[in-house]
Order: C-alpha cells, then sequence, then structure tokens
C-alpha cells in the first residue's frame, strides 16, 4: 500500500537564515499555545552494501577499503552540527535518541559511547530518554550488543528482513540466517525492549514463507515487530530491474496472517507497520506521528521544529565528505522550508493516521497553530465515507480507513 508524502517545495537558504533564532520568532499567522516533545534523530550514513531496495541515504564501506570508517571525523561533525543548531531548541529537554543509518553497528561501541556522552554534554536528555539503535546481523559479534547497551542505548532495532537464505540473498543483505538467530539471541537477552524489522511480499515469497519468516521472529518474544510490505522505491536497483514480486491479492492475504499471529502472542497492532506489546511502543516514532517535533543531524538527516508562529523543515547536505566539510564551514543546512499553513493539515494527518487509535482532538489545533475549523471539512467528508471516526476527545481511522490509508489521508490535501 502506497504511503503519502508530504508536499515539499525547498527553499535553499544560508546558515544566517536557517539557524536565526529572531526571524524564526517573528509575527505569523499561526499560534501554537506550547511546543510539542522534542526528539533527536542520528544518522550515521555507511553501511556495508547498498540493498537494491533501499532509498535511505546510506552508502557502502566495505571492510576491505584501505582506510578506516571516519568515526572520530564524523562524530567531531556531528557535534559541531549539534552546538549550531542549538539556538533553535534551547531548553527544550529531549525525549528520545534514535540513532539510524546506514548502518549504526558499523560504529564502535566507543563510538556510540562517545556520540551519547557529546549529546548528554549538550543537551536536557529526559532520564528515562529512549535512546534506539539500528543494528545489521552483518555487523554482530559477540558482547557487541551489550557493549552497546553499556554505552547507553536502551532499545536495539535490529534489520533481519527475513530469515529465509534465499530471500535474504534476493534482497541483497549481508547476513544469512544463522547470523540473525545469533544476533536476536543476543539482542533478547541484552535488551528489556529490542525490535525486529521484518519485510514481506518479498521477490518470489509464498504465504508460507512469510508465516514462517514472522514465526521465527517471534520464536524470540520481541517486545516490539515492524513489517514493511517491500515497495520499488524510485532511483533503487530494484527500480532499474524489478523482481517477481507477489500479487496484491497475495501479499494482503500475508498482513492478514501477520497482524493474527502477532495477536496470539500479545501483540497490538498500534501503527500500519508496527506490533508491540504493552507499554513497548516506539516512543521516538510515536512521537513523529503524534506530529511532535525532531531535531536531525548528521549526513542528509531531515529536522522538523515548532516555534511560537511557524512549522519549519530542514534537511542537512546528503554526501557524507560534503556533509562534514559543510559543518565546519557553517552551512550543513542545505534546505530550510517553512511549512505552509494550508499544508499543515495534511501534514498533521499524514503521520497521525498512521495510527491505530488516531490522535487526541487537542493535538489538531496544539501541533499545527491552526483553528479547528481547518480541519472540520476534511474530517466530516472522510466520516461520511466511512473511514474515520471520531468522539469528543479523539480521531482515529477506521478498518476500512486503515486498509485504504491513502484514500483517507488524500481527503486532508490543500
Amino acid at each position: 500500500m502506497a504511503i503519502l508524502q508530504p508536499r515539499s517545495v525547498p527553499e535553499t537558504v544560508g546558515a544566517e537564515t536557517a539557524f536565526d533564532v529572531r526571524h524564526l520568532m517573528r509575527p505569523g499567522t499561526l499560534r501554537l499555545p506550547f511546543l510539542p516533545p522534542l526528539s533527536l534523530y542520528i544518522h550515521l550514513p555507511w553501511c556495508l552494501k547498498k540493498c537494491p531496495y533501499c532509498d535511505f541515504n546510506s552508502h557502502e564501506w566495505r571492510a576491505g577499503n584501505s582506510a578506516e570508517l571516519p568515526e572520530q571525523a564524523y562524530l567531531a561533525a556531528l557535534m559541531a552540527d549539534l552546538e549550531a543548531a542549538l539556538p533553535l531548541i534551547w531548553g527544550r529537554p529531549v525525549h528520545s535518541i534514535f540513532i539510524g543509518g546506514g548502518t549504526p553497528s558499523l560504529f564502535s561501541p566507543q563510538a556510540v559511547d562517545a556520540l551519547l556522552s557529546g549529546v548528554r554534554a549538550r543537551l536536557r536528555l529526559d532520564a528515562d530518554a529512549e535512546v534506539t539503535l539500528e543494528a545489521n546481523p552483518g555487523t554482530f559479534e559477540r558482547n557487541r550488543f551489550r557493549a552497546f547497551r553499556s554505552a547507553g542505548v536502551t532499545r536495539l532495532s535490529v534489520g533481519v528482513q527475513s530469515f529465509s537464505d534465499e530471500h535474504l540473498v534476493a534482497l541483497g543483505r549481508v547476513h544469512d540466517r544463522a547470523q540473525a538467530m545469533a544476533a536476536l539471541e543476543e539482542a533478547a537477552q541484552t535488551f528489556d525492549t529490542f525490535n525486529v524489522d521484518l519485510m514481506y511480499a518479498l521477490p518470489g515469497q509464498t504465504l508460507a514463507q512469510c508465516e514462517a519468516d514472522v514465526a521465527a521472529a517471534l520464536a524470540f518474544s520481541p517486545p516490539h515487530l515492524s513489517v514493511y510490505h517491500l515497495t520499488i522505491e524510485p532511483n533503487t536497483l530494484f527500480a532499474k530491474h524489478p523482481p517477481d514480486v507477489p500479487a496484491d491479492d497475495d501479499a494482503y492475504a500475508m498482513l492478514d496472517a501477520i497482524t493474527h499471529a502477532t495477536q496470539s502472542a500479545g501483540m497490538a497492532r498500534y501503527e500500519v507497520s508496527a506490533y508491540a506489546k504493552p507499554g513497548h511502543g516506539c516512543w521516538h516514532n510515536l512521537n513523529y506521528w503524534q506530529f511532535g517535533d525532531y531535531l536531525g543531524i548528521g549526513a542528509g538527516a531531515h529536522s522538523k521544529l515548532s516555534f511560537a508562529h511557524r512549522v519549519v523543515r530542514q534537511v542537512r547536505a546528503r554526501e557524507p565528505g560534503l556533509y562534514m566539510a559543510s559543518v565546519h564551514q557553517g552551512c550543513a543546512v542545505v534546505q530550510h522550508q517553512e511549512v505552509a499553513r494550508a499544508d499543515l493539515p495534511f501534514e498533521f494527518m499524514l503521520n497521525a493516521l498512521r495510527l491505530k487509535n488516531g490522535v487526541e482532538v487537542a493535538h489538531l489545533t496544539e501541533r499545527t497553530g491552526l483553528p479547528h475549523s481547518a480541519f472540520e471539512a476534511a474530517l466530516q467528508q472522510a466520516e461520511r465515507q466511512g473511514l474515520l471516526a471520531r468522539d469528543a476527545l479523539r480521531v482515529w481511522p477506521t478498518d476500512r480507513g486503515f486498509d485504504f490509508l491513502s484514500d483517507l489521508q488524500a481527503i486532508f490535501l490543500p
């Protein structure tokens, strides 16, 4: 199922505009009564191999390279980037950190320890803040996950994708089934909360094979499971050479089987692609979906930040070498966009309607600075079509709305 993306009309600006708090605090048409929760996203862009389906900002760094992974230079750039952005978030507590990539587990535990120590020295981090690290079983070695835990990581997200060696090869993954099993065994022993990433509707995959993958994942009793439909994204190898993937009806049958299996394991589908046991939803992602704020640092990282009278989005330079050079020249931000007032209902609902239980009615106005009337016509249309329900406190997608999410989201387009 295709998921709509926010409209973007980026504006290239210099650092003096992107980080001028006085400019961002000037009067405007929005009225945000208070600022939403704030998260920090940190992008570590290197991976062992670029997967043919991947459209993320990732760059291959093979173990056979003559040069070592530039951990120290990149960490220095991240800290300089963070310090430059501090005026935009000064005094705001940070509730979660997500270290994504690329393959963040390529970085040594010592580097992750130094990274988190640097963040704590510069930000007000909640004592119980969720700190997530993405890990690839291809980088797994005994006790490595324990070292990440000691460095301050509280939640590990392990990108397994499949337990079938055949499908792992088709996906271009660098690990095999045995490595995935070993990585999850240590993750289960080390972390109270960990996530397993799976994909379905893989090239040549049958319903039985999909069910076997889910059963293998659930055997480790993960508190959280993310399951993504394989989509063919532009500018990927799969877009150039499309694989033979299951028909839509077969993919829907796989999703039904996944939902049934997770329910039997005591997990609830709380978001389109996420299942969790009680108390183990990913707080960082929930903040995204509830239109919270996030500062993104690192190559290609995106930010969404709120101010009293406006909401802005920023993007950092994508190529790692250019990013590191740009940071030290004071111009890491290459796109800076104020979200148009007319676009805010769609941007809010694009995120909020991914949640099975929806969002609080109060958030519609508190997180956008708009009056409730800006949403009302679209809310009524979605109700008439049976895609959305609401009461005095919440707005949520119906089962039909969850199945036809793009149609529901599109109702809120300006």
